[in-house]
């Protein structure tokens, strides 16, 4: 029996998007602006501005404790920090110890005395945060591990390697880590999941199976990006639609009372 050739990534991607992964490929080639997420930081930090964007979409008030899952290099961490201006708890956990050395660099680089004095560096699987803190935080942001489409196509060593099991390993790492934020969350909190995929399984597939299994506790907040297409959950922006911006998808989410 001749053995069945592995389905490659252009493959399976022209599969989900058809005749618009032509341009979506086109769109990952052009140059991306990255801009300073704001001048009130001591050094400048240059992002995606649909990374600043999504970040925007989390509600936080002073005196919010929030739990900032995924937190490396960084920048989501700011744009936390800066609204918060000192008043408050920020927790930014990463367990990879390099990209948390990246993460204090930038924290210490970047923010005020009164910033940073309200950061906490956490270095846990945040898979199982929920086995020690329910119903703790007031907001939650998990920006996930994902596929990162856009960086594997540029990258011939890591397109050589990719295969479709990727994108289902994500998934459920995906979800265990949603889960355990949802778990954490306050009664009547906000949960911001993001994304830079562009794959419908790591995106609004996961937050589907949070309402499969929380449905009675969990609510969808409306959000509005300009020029971002609003998915079954959540919105993406797109780089073809976006002059290449991103990709980038997020959904928000609260707890019922």
């Amino acid at each position: 029996m001749k053995k069945k050739e592995r389905i490659s990534f252009d493959e399976y991607y022209s599969a989900l998007y058809g005749d618009r992964w032509q341009l979506i490929k086109d769109s990952f080639k052009m140059e991306k602006e990255n801009i300073n997420l704001s001048p009130r930081l001591l050094s400048p930090y240059y992002l995606d501005p649909a990374s600043i964007m999504v970040a925007s979409l989390l509600p936080v008030s002073k005196g919010d404790r929030i739990l900032d899952m995924c937190a490396a290099p960084g920048g989501k961490t700011l744009s936390i920090a800066l609204r918060l201006e000192g008043d408050g708890e920020l927790i930014s956990n990463d367990r990879s110890p390099d990209r948390r050395a990246r993460l204090k660099a930038v924290i210490e680089e970047c923010l005020s005395e009164k910033e940073k004095s309200i950061i906490k560096i956490k270095g846990y699987d945040a898979s199982s945060w929920c086995l020690y803190e329910r119903e703790a935080y007031d907001a939650v942001l998990l920006d996930a591990p994902c596929s990162s489409e856009r960086h594997v196509f540029l990258d011939p060593k890591h397109l050589s390697i990719w295969s479709p099991s990727r994108p289902k390993r994500l998934a459920k790492e995906q979800y265990a880590l949603l889960s355990s934020a949802f778990i954490t969350l306050k009664k009547g909190g906000y949960l911001l999941y993001s994304t830079c995929s562009i794959n419908p399984c790591e995106n609004q597939d996961v937050i589907s199976r949070l309402f499969d299994r929380h449905s009675d506790e969990v609510e969808e907040i409306e959000t509005e990006i300009h020029a971002a297409e609003h998915m079954q959950h959540g919105l993406m922006i797109m780089p073809d639609r976006t002059d290449g911006l991103g990709p980038m998808y997020a959904c928000l989410l609260r707890k019922k009372q």
